[in-house]
């Protein structure tokens, strides 16, 4: 049904708009988590480098007795320290690229993530241990330093200060560890929090789709009490209405009743009972198409004897106003379409009698029927005042209408545009209108064939 269509797709909206929302603290949040343990991550190696060449400068510095020169007794802390002959500023791409064989008295120097370079004070490398980059930073720096070298491999490096045992600057110290590690974290940590934010928007779509949903059950229950209502009451009234109607037309029958003071307000309150009892039955019409499943379209129509008829029924109201009234068939053959057929007379009869209403004599009215890409085409072209194009978007809302006075006029009340929308909804099709001040409109039906 056209109302249940109208809330699932609020419901959609909302749920969609939840959905983004969340979607957007998610992200945010997990961008905020990603840099912080980004950050803690680098914190915690940046503290644990220096620990490390901390201790080992500390440890060097009581075994060096001359500037530039490695003691024999390195080695002992250092066993698998690798020297190198021809101090020289730039590092072989093949030189002490090894896994160490014997324990340093430095557990975390055995790890391979780790490794230790001795340069002299002019920054000629003297020895290294554990596999280095392939490039030698500036010397002197007192705080970490992250680079990536040639080959295109992150790093993280200190260099320290070195003096002899009687207080001679001896060289530098660098030691540093390579960041593969750390980047496999960061890669998972990356996994975790891109597979979590669409589960996460999935779960929380779901949610927002049922949160939605009990959000919008009172506002449906309302307005389908607002239909009920208006059904009952339009049906109740009917009885009451047609008896007024009726007893109306007995006395503008009775001479006995009539007389030049009487005459005039019975048939006043004729005419308005008539009006209301046209309005009360549009309400009722429209309540029974909300109800109506669109399933129960099993009889097949005519179109060519729906709009022949019409026009030739219409013939004598469109010469009491001088306008010329006809219609005209793009295809030959006998168009059917599956719906029903008083709904569809309604529907072409309400624009017919619309477009002769607000249409000055001497106009014209054309009603033409096409077939176009499996749907029928039908066509209402009227010469009227026209409608502007903010009011175009309205001009189907029920009670709605362009101008008071032509209301007054014609007796509306502005619900046969909604009626007729209804009936193409109700048919599977779709109805528009194209028009200009003083142009005139037309009124377009695309339905189904």
């Amino acid at each position: 049904m056209t109302s249940q269509k109208l809330f699932r797709q609020t419901q959609l909206r909302l749920a969609v708009c939840y959905t983004l929302v969340m979607g957007g603290i998610l992200t945010l949040l997990g961008l905020g988590v990603y840099r912080a343990i980004a950050h803690a991550h680098v914190h915690a190696l940046d503290r644990e480098l220096l620990s490390v060449a901390g201790t080992l400068h500390d440890s060097l510095e009581l075994k060096l007795n001359n500037p530039g020169q490695l003691e024999p007794v390195v080695r002992q802390l250092l066993p698998d320290l690798t020297i190198n002959g021809n101090c020289t500023k730039q590092i072989p791409n093949n030189f002490s690229l090894y896994s160490p064989t014997s324990p340093h008295n430095l557990s975390a120097i055995a790890h391979s993530n780790y490794y230790v370079r001795l340069l002299d004070l002019s920054g000629c490398l003297i020895a290294q241990l554990g596999i280095t980059p392939n490039m030698i930073m500036s010397v002197g720096a007192t705080k970490s330093q992250i680079f990536t070298d040639n080959q295109g491999k992150k790093f993280q490096e200190i260099s320290l200060l070195l003096h002899t045992a009687n207080h001679q600057n001896w060289g530098y110290l660098q030691v540093g560890r390579n960041f593969t590690e750390y980047e496999q974290y960061m890669n998972r940590v990356k996994w975790i929090l891109g597979l979590g934010l669409p589960i996460s928007l999935f779960i929380v779509g779901g949610a927002s789709w049922g949160l939605a949903g009990l959000a919008m059950q009172p506002i449906y229950q309302s307005y389908r009490q607002i239909q009920q209502f208006t059904a009952d009451a339009a049906h109740e009234l009917r009885t009451p209405l047609a008896t007024i109607q009726a007893t109306l037309e007995s006395a503008l029958l009775s001479p006995e009743l009539l007389n030049t003071e009487t005459e005039p307000i019975f048939k006043q309150l004729e005419r308005q009972n008539r009006r209301l009892y046209s309005l009360v039955a549009d309400l009722l019409f429209l309540a029974r198409l909300d109800y109506q499943p669109q399933t129960e379209l099993k009889e097949a129509c005519c179109l060519h004897d729906i709009i022949s008829d019409l026009v030739e029924e219409f013939a004598s109201l469109a010469l009491a106003k001088e306008i010329n009234l006809h219609y005209q068939f793009l295809v030959t053959e006998l168009i059917n379409i599956w719906g029903n057929q008083d709904q569809l007379y309604r529907l072409v009869s309400n624009l017919i009698v619309n477009a002769i209403q607000y249409t000055p004599a001497g106009g014209e009215v054309l009603v033409t029927l096409n077939y176009l890409d499996h749907y029928a085409i039908i066509s209402v072209k009227d010469t009227g005042m026209g409608i502007s194009s903010e009011q175009q978007s309205r001009i189907f809302q029920r009670f709605y209408r362009v101008m008071d006075d032509r209301s007054r006029h014609t007796g509306g009340a502005g619900l046969g545009l909604a009626i007729a929308q209804a009936i193409v909804k109700t048919h599977r099709g779709d109805i528009q209108v194209t028009s200009d001040l003083g142009q005139g409109s037309v009124f377009t039906i695309r339905l189904p064939g």
